[in-house]
């Protein structure tokens, strides 16, 4: 990979650190992925007329709703703010403060630009196909995710809800959060045309596989580590990521020597730095990757700031 890729690579996965991001590294990564939304809320999703999941579709919804029966205009940003107020103040109180800050300022820039985005912005990508508006539409909305989870923090909405429910009650929200987005899609299905609401599940699928793609914070990876220096490499797993592992002894038959495998679980994000570094420990170590589908038990994550 080029030397240039290389860094900015690097600077994508700071999630791999124990330390947080700069904090001014943080707010442009919020800028710009609120910049990115809101053009794709005019752009691509204006165009094809699809509702994103979340407090954004919800929004989006209701807006549609009063212009089309009331007869009135409803701003994105004032919309969008009173959905979040209580979610952002459980959270402010429950996960944490920066992180709760991080997340307020991205949705406040994405109402305020959405709102006041320049026309020339607006008119330069009016797609008539709503087809492609709702995979490209659901790729960009997938990078400015990604963005601002990378700045350690979210694009509030259902996020907030989800991620409380997940440090307090240790259960998996997600689900109900899906079948929250069923019930604006078929809201939508109802109300106005059930295609735009069938483009709007290929657009949150394509948000949904990108973003697996581009971000891996809430992925994990198991290495089985076979090693002559088991000590050293422990450490390193120890150091480096703060999670344990578990030493197995066995026969090399090929040399006929007694080896140790370490069996470790660790972030996605920081399997191939973890290995980069075990390599300089033992070149001959023997490392064998597997993705982690379901973890059960303790598993270190960092705290929210």
């Amino acid at each position: 990979m080029p030397d240039k890729k290389s860094a900015l690579f690097n600077i994508l996965r700071r999630e791999t650190s124990s330390k947080p991001a700069p904090p001014v590294m943080r707010v442009s990564l919020i800028v710009l992925g609120a910049l990115l939304m809101a053009f794709n809320l005019n752009t691509f999703v204006n165009a094809g007329g699809l509702i994103p999941g979340g407090f954004t579709g919800l929004t989006l919804l209701i807006q549609e709703i009063c212009q089309r029966y009331g007869g009135f205009t409803i701003p994105f940003s004032v919309v969008l703010y009173a959905l979040n107020a209580v979610p952002a103040v459980i959270c402010f109180r429950f996960i944490g403060k920066r992180f709760a800050l991080y997340s307020c300022l991205m949705i406040i820039l994405c109402g305020i630009f959405t709102d006041w985005m320049p026309s020339m912005f607006i008119d330069f990508l009016q797609l008539h196909d709503s087809l492609l508006s709702a995979v490209f539409g659901g790729l960009l909305n997938a990078v400015s995710i990604a963005l601002c989870l990378y700045a350690d923090g979210t694009s509030g909405g259902t996020d907030f809800i989800a991620i409380f429910i997940s440090e307090k009650y240790k259960r998996d929200a997600w689900n109900y959060i899906f079948a929250g987005n069923c019930v604006i899609l078929g809201l939508a299905a109802w109300l106005f045309a059930l295609d735009k609401a069938l483009y709007s599940i290929i657009f949150q699928f394509t948000t949904t596989y990108a973003l697996g793609a581009l971000y891996r914070g809430y992925q994990q990876k198991t290495l089985l580590i076979i090693t002559s220096k088991p000590d050293e490499v422990y450490a390193l797993i120890r150091d480096e990521t703060h999670h344990d592992a578990t030493a197995f002894t066995g026969l090399g038959y090929y040399q006929k020597k007694d080896r140790v495998m370490l069996y470790s679980v660790v972030g996605a994000g920081q399997a191939n730095t973890l290995i980069a570094a075990i390599r300089r420990i033992d070149p001959a170590a023997f490392i064998n990757i597997l993705k982690t589908e379901v973890l059960s038990g303790r598993f270190y994550r960092k705290a929210k700031d």
